[in-house]
C-alpha cells in the first residue's frame, strides 16, 4: 500500500514542501531514499521506539520511503511525525482521507512526545502558500507558527494525539492568536531608557542622528565612560517594528532556533552584542548545517560590537560586504543560502591599549607607535563604512551625582520617528529604500545636494582629512538626516559642519593628540 504524507526542507528562509512517500511489501527491509542525511536516517530508531511505547508496533514488512522531490537533502530531525503518520497509515492504523489535507512536522522522542524542531514560522507560511487546510507541529512551536491567518495550526503534545486528530476520534481546537493586539503591547517595553544616563549629551544627540537615519557608529572612549551602557540603550529610540518587518525577523529566529517558548512576533527591535572572540561563521552564517549568523539575526535591528579592535581582523573584514549590500550569501560545495543583515553597526572601542589616552584623569602609558597600531586593528575601509565616530570622555562627578533624570527615551524616539516618516516619504517611489542611510549616489545628489558655502566646506575637509569619495557620501548622508530631523527641507552648512564633526577617525594626526 502507498501512502502520502507532506512535510517541509528549510534551507536558509527557503522553504520547499515535502512528499513523504511511504510502501510497504512482503520482506523485513527498511529503505529510505531522498537524500536524508543522518539525523534523518536515525529517525527509523527513535520512530520504532515510540510506537512501542505508545502501544503500537512497527510492522514486520519491507517499508520504503521516498523524500520527495528526492534532489534536495533533507536535514534535521523534524521529518519523523510525517515519517511515522506515514508508517502507521500504511499499515491501517490511521485513516488515509485528512492526510492530504495537513502539513505535519515534529521531532520524536522515544516516549512519543513531540519535541520542538527549527523553522515552524516559514514551515506555516509555506502550508498556507500551498493551500493546506492545517499545520500540525510540536506544543512548543505553536506560538510562532500560529502568527500565519487563514491556516488552521494545531499544536501536539504526543503522536497519540497526532493520531486521535487523524482517525476523528478526538476532537482538537486550532490556536487562535490576535497577533496584531499582542504585537502592538509589547511593542514599547524596554528595559532600558536614556533617562539612566547622566551627561554625555553630545554622543546622545550622536547617537539620536544615527537612530534617525540608520546610520553605523562607533564610540571611542576609555573604560567606564559608558559606551555599553548607552549602546544598549539605542534599541529604545528606534522606531518600532512595522509587521512586515517583525515577520521577516522572527522567520530568521525562528530558522536559527532562538524563538522561546512563548513568542509569537518580535516586537522589539533585536539587539545582538556577541563577544569578541566570535568567529567569521558564527558572525556572518553558514556551517556545516547552514545557519544564520549574528549578522542576520540582527536584521532590522542593532549589531554592537564591543571592544571592536579585539575582534580579530579577519572576522571584521567580513563586515564589508554585508554593510553594503545589506544581504549576505553563502556558497559552499554543497549549498548556497541568502539572508537578509539590515542592521545597524554600532561599536565601541578604547582609544588605546591601555585605555586612557586622552583622558585628563588618567596617565596614558602608550606610544605613539602602540596607540598607530592599536587604530590600524580597524581597516579604513571599515572605518570608512561606519557613518558616525563619536568620541565621549568620563562622566565628571558633579553630573553622575545629579537626582535629575536625563531626557528619557520616549522624548528622543518621537524626534526619530518624525525624522523617519519625513525619509519615508521621500523614498515611497524607490523600492527597499527607507531611511537617509540606505540612499543610492543617485538619489544622495538629488536629496542631499549642498549649496556653494557647504560644497567649500567640503571640499576643505576632503583635502585636509584626505576623505575617501565613501566618506564624502557619509557625510552628506549624516548632513541629511540633521537636516530631517530640524525639518528642514535643504541641507545647510551647518548641517554639513556637524557631519563633518562626526568623521574625528578620519583625522590622520588622531594618534598624535588628546581627544
Amino acid at each position: 500500500m502507498l501512502v502520502k504524507t507532506y512535510c517541509a526542507s528549510v534551507n536558509g528562509l527557503e522553504v520547499t514542501t515535502v512528499t513523504v512517500e511511504v510502501s510497504m511489501s512482503r520482506g523485513v527491509q527498511f529503505h529510505l531514499t531522498g537524500l536524508a542525511d543522518t539525523a534523518v536516517k536515525e529517525s527509523y530508531d527513535r520512530i520504532k521506539a515510540a510506537l512501542v511505547n505508545n502501544g503500537f508496533k512497527m510492522p514486520t514488512m519491507d517499508i520504503t520511503v521516498n523524500l520527495s522531490p528526492a534532489d534536495i537533502k533533507k536535514e534535521g530531525s523534524g521529518y519523523d511525525l510525517p515519517l511515522a503518520i506515514g508508517i502507521l497509515a500504511a499499515n491501517g492504523k490511521v485513516e488515509h482521507e485528512r492526510l492530504s489535507q495537513y502539513m505535519m512536522v515534529g521531532e520524536l522522542g522515544l516516549d512519543g512526545r513531540l519535541q520542538p524542531i527549527r523553522g515552524a514560522l516559514p514551515i506555516a507560511i509555506r502550508a498556507r502558500a500551498e493551500k493546506f487546510k492545517g499545520l500540525i507541529v510540536p506544543q512548543h512551536n505553536i506560538h510562532e507558527a500560529a502568527v500565519v491567518n487563514n491556516l488552521e495550526v494545531y499544536g501536539m503534545e504526543t503522536l497519540l494525539d497526532v493520531i486521535k486528530f487523524l482517525n476523528g476520534t478526538e476532537k482538537f481546537e486550532p490556536e487562535v492568536h490576535d497577533t496584531r493586539k499582542e504585537f502592538l503591547a509589547q511593542q514599547n517595553q524596554y528595559e532600558f531608557d536614556f533617562a539612566d544616563v547622566k551627561g554625555q549629551q553630545s554622543v546622545k544627540r550622536a547617537l539620536e542622528v544615527a537612530a534617525a537615519g540608520g546610520h553605523n557608529l562607533i564610540m571611542i572612549g576609555p573604560p567606564g565612560s559608558g559606551k555599553s551602557m548607552l549602546a544598549k540603550r539605542l534599541p529604545s529610540i528606534l522606531p518600532p517594528l512595522s509587521l512586515a518587518e517583525s515577520l521577516e525577523t522572527t522567520q530568521i529566529h525562528s530558522v536559527a532556533g532562538k524563538l522561546s517558548r512563548d513568542t509569537s512576533l518580535i516586537s522589539q527591535r533585536p539587539f545582538r552584542a556577541p563577544h569578541h572572540t566570535i568567529s567569521q561563521v558564527a558572525l556572518v552564517g553558514g556551517g556545516a548545517n547552514p545557519q544564520p549568523g549574528e549578522i542576520s539575526l540582527a536584521h532590522n535591528g542593532v549589531l554592537f560590537l564591543d571592544e571592536m579592535p579585539e575582534l580579530s581582523r579577519s572576522v571584521l573584514e567580513v563586515l564589508r560586504q554585508p554593510l553594503e549590500d545589506r544581504k549576505i550569501s553563502i556558497s559552499r560545495a554543497k549549498y548556497s543560502v541568502e539572508y537578509p543583515c539590515s542592521f545597524m553597526l554600532v561599536a565601541s572601542m578604547n582609544p588605546c591599549p591601555c585605555g586612557y589616552y586622552g583622558d585628563p584623569t588618567h596617565h596614558c602609558v602608550c606610544t605613539p607607535g602602540q596607540i598607530q597600531r592599536y587604530m590600524n586593528k580597524i581597516s579604513g575601509p571599515l572605518l570608512d563604512r561606519i557613518d558616525i565616530h563619536c568620541e565621549i570622555q568620563a562622566v565628571p562627578f558633579a553630573q553622575l551625582s545629579q537626582m535629575e533624570p536625563g531626557e528619557p527615551s520616549s522624548a528622543i524616539r518621537e524626534r526619530v520617528i518624525a525624522a523617519r516618516k519625513i525619509q519615508e516619504e521621500r523614498f515611497k517611489p524607490y523600492k527597499g529604500i527607507h531611511c537617509n542611510a540606505m540612499m543610492t549616489e543617485k538619489i544622495l545628489h538629488q536629496f542631499a545636494e549642498p549649496d556653494a558655502q557647504s560644497l567649500d566646506m567640503l571640499r576643505m575637509a576632503m583635502e585636509r582629512l584626505k576623505l575617501s569619495a565613501r566618506a564624502y557620501s557619509r557625510i552628506l548622508k549624516v548632513a541629511r538626516t540633521i537636516a530631517d530631523l530640524e525639518g528642514r527641507e535643504r541641507v545647510d552648512a551647518v548641517h554639513i559642519a556637524e557631519a563633518i564633526g562626526y568623521r574625528s577617525l578620519d583625522r590622520g594626526d588622531w594618534a598624535e593628540r588628546g581627544i
